[in-house]
């Protein structure tokens, strides 16, 4: 592929009293100084781009800065000895979009430990059909897998029509899990049922003030949402379980959470992070990912947007109003 001597780019940059995401013309002067430059073919979205683009407050750390959380492409470049040109590689977390130049640009520099290669079972393009968020899915797995949840076990995902939980609600099923999907929109069902969902929950069930302790429910959950809906997930979790919790889309906060769940039926609380993951933990996702997601999920679930539209769609994430995973095709 021809080479652009510049190239489109989505960049935040502050403003008097806000930060403003803009369309610029980059070269490869304008990028940072690290050690191995990717043509980025694919990047996605995800709720923490909709904030960085699109959100109420600066989350930018440090501008200016190309937005985008994840990207797909092939090297080009490499002063490191473990990536050479021609090898296909994604970068999930690291601080981009936030504190590191990201995805939503045809071309970008990245520090070589931040790179995982790409499975053979895998197109660039289903490498951000995947994204952080199926990424996030997948440690989510790891993590009850690693505790001790059977593999037979009742499996509750909240926030299930998301990005982080439509693929969890198919890895859980592929694992052998059965999966109980919670959400607040009834037109996904056929959609999650499709991924392996047995059974649903209005989102409705887990909001608001529970009771310390509820009718024990599930074997275990992931969960990408975070206040009341976490507290009563916990709070309904069968003796010896656990819960997988990696986001906050209603809440960072967990009001009126108690330890009763957790002195006295000894439910695990389990942190997911995937910005800093280490390499281990990032190579066993990418392995689940290649193993037990068919490739027929990743059509149902994603679909592929033009960079231009990113603005909109930023919003659109911010208000719900985005099912399963969107491609960014920085291209167009």
């Amino acid at each position: 592929m021809t080479q652009p001597s510049s190239f489109r780019a989505l960049v935040v940059d502050d403003t008097d009293d806000d930060q403003v995401a803009q369309f610029r013309e980059l070269t490869d002067t304008d990028l940072p100084d690290h050690d191995v430059l990717v043509e980025v073919e694919y990047s996605s979205l995800n709720y923490k781009d909709g904030l960085v683009i699109a959100g109420p407050q600066k989350m930018a750390r440090r501008t200016p800065l190309v937005a985008g959380a994840d990207l797909a492409g092939t090297v080009l470049e490499s002063s490191n000895p473990d990536w050479k040109p021609g090898d296909r590689v994604v970068v999930n977390g690291w601080g981009l979009s936030e504190t590191q130049s990201g995805g939503y640009t045809r071309r970008q520099r990245v520090k070589p430990e931040w790179l995982v290669r790409i499975p053979d079972a895998f197109s660039t393009r289903d490498a951000m059909a995947i994204g952080t968020a199926g990424y996030t899915s997948a440690l989510c797995l790891d993590a009850l897998e690693r505790y001790g949840i059977a593999s037979d076990a009742e499996l509750l995902v909240t926030g299930a029509a998301g990005g982080v939980g439509s693929i969890a609600v198919a890895l859980a099923a592929a694992a052998g899990h059965t999966v109980v999907a919670a959400t607040g929109r009834p037109e996904t069902h056929d959609f999650l049922s499709e991924l392996g969902a047995s059974s649903f929950v209005d989102r409705a069930e887990l909001q608001g003030k529970g009771r310390p302790l509820g009718k024990e429910r599930w074997d275990a959950a992931v969960d990408a949402v975070g206040g009341s809906t976490l507290v009563n997930v916990l709070s309904q979790i069968r003796y010896g379980g656990a819960v997988a919790a990696c986001g906050l889309t209603e809440s960072p906060s967990m009001p009126d959470a108690t330890v009763m769940p957790h002195i006295l039926r000894g439910v695990a609380l389990l942190g997911v992070d995937s910005v800093m993951a280490p390499a281990p933990l990032r190579r066993s996702a990418w392995d689940r990912l290649a193993r037990d997601l068919p490739a027929s999920a990743l059509d149902s679930l994603s679909r592929v947007e033009p960079l231009s539209d990113v603005p909109r769609l930023a919003e659109e994430i911010l208000a719900g109003k985005v099912r399963g995973r969107v491609v960014v095709d920085v291209t167009a």
